[in-house]
């Protein structure tokens, strides 16, 4: 989620919005990230997406600074367009994906731009008419929003423009517009009734997700953060570890990351791969960048080392 500072409009006209898309596409595709929903308001925009190799914070950055410069050069402004950095919050796919996707897309309606589904299907600022066929967006991924509401085409439109209309006339849902413990679990009267039972949940304000999502999530980055501390304080860096492991493998640094594919090249690969986010705390999408494969590669490999445990220590 992003805003216009002080809640000042940040698309003018069909232009702007238009060149918002094209940069925004080409910032998803180059990312390799998967866009489920979005919408484009006066002042806000909602982008619901599953990241990839250069993560969240790489696509964002390039995104609002080259529209932010374009913008201002346009029309003739200084300073800063958007309100402080953009808004974002982890969520639970299982739970969250299909009321996330309506949540988004019914933002005109309740806003009162459009008055009905109909409309909205022939409204070009929202995913909601790419889903349905009448936009065209090939950045953003129909296929899998749809496949949650039916195996062939035609049902589950079908079955998608009832969820639609049955989200329609529920108007606002603050459950869905952060993360934190209440709307985790759909409301007060839940919270309320886990309390009477004597129950407790982890909650944080940037996830939405159930208790054991929230845990796992905040372990996942207590963990990632030792790590780093940790080879912080050690003065180590990933050059060091590639040095180490070709040298220990019998490899070159420039085969290694030229993407050759011979045995002992995997092997180091692997080794390398579970050091640098075990030592270092590295993303995959950053060990990827440095041993010449791409970020699944690099996440498959961490995978098989970990159910074999047949890695470097």
């Amino acid at each position: 989620m992003v805003r216009g500072i002080n809640r000042s409009s940040i698309f003018e006209d069909e232009q702007d919005r238009v060149k918002f898309l094209e940069r925004l596409g080409g910032a998803i595709t180059a990312g390799q990230c998967t866009v489920y929903a979005w919408v484009l308001m006066s002042n806000h925009v909602h982008i619901l997406f599953k990241s990839g190799k250069e993560g969240i914070s790489s696509v964002m950055r390039k995104l609002l600074t080259w529209y932010a410069q374009y913008y201002n050069r346009r029309h003739k402004r200084t300073g800063h367009l958007f309100e402080n950095r953009y808004k974002s919050i982890l969520c639970d796919e299982a739970t969250y994906l299909v009321a996330l996707v309506r949540y988004i897309h019914l933002n005109p309606m309740r806003a009162g731009i459009v008055k009905t589904i109909e409309e909205l299907d022939r409204y070009p600022w929202s995913g909601h008419g790419t889903i349905v066929g009448k936009e065209k967006h090939t950045w953003m991924d129909t296929d899998y929003v749809m496949a949650q509401f039916g195996i062939t085409r035609r049902k589950a439109k079908e079955e998608y423009r009832k969820f639609m209309g049955e989200g329609a006339r529920q108007g606002h849902i603050k459950e869905l517009t952060g993360g934190g413990l209440i709307r985790s679990q759909g409301g007060w009267s839940q919270v309320l009734a886990m309390r009477r039972r004597g129950q407790k949940e982890e909650f944080d304000e940037r996830v939405l997700g159930g208790g054991d999502f929230v845990n796992n999530i905040l372990k996942e980055a207590e963990n990632r953060e030792l790590r780093q501390l940790k080879a912080k304080r050690s003065g180590k860096k990933i050059q060091e570890i590639l040095e180490e492991e070709c040298e220990e493998h019998g490899i070159s640094l420039p085969e290694l990351q030229g993407g050759s594919k011979r045995r002992k090249v995997s092997d180091a690969r692997v080794v390398i791969g579970v050091r640098c986010r075990e030592e270092l705390g590295l993303s995959a999408a950053e060990i990827a960048r440095h041993t010449g494969v791409n970020t699944s590669a690099i996440t498959r490999a961490i995978e098989r080392a970990e159910r074999h445990d047949k890695y470097h220590k």
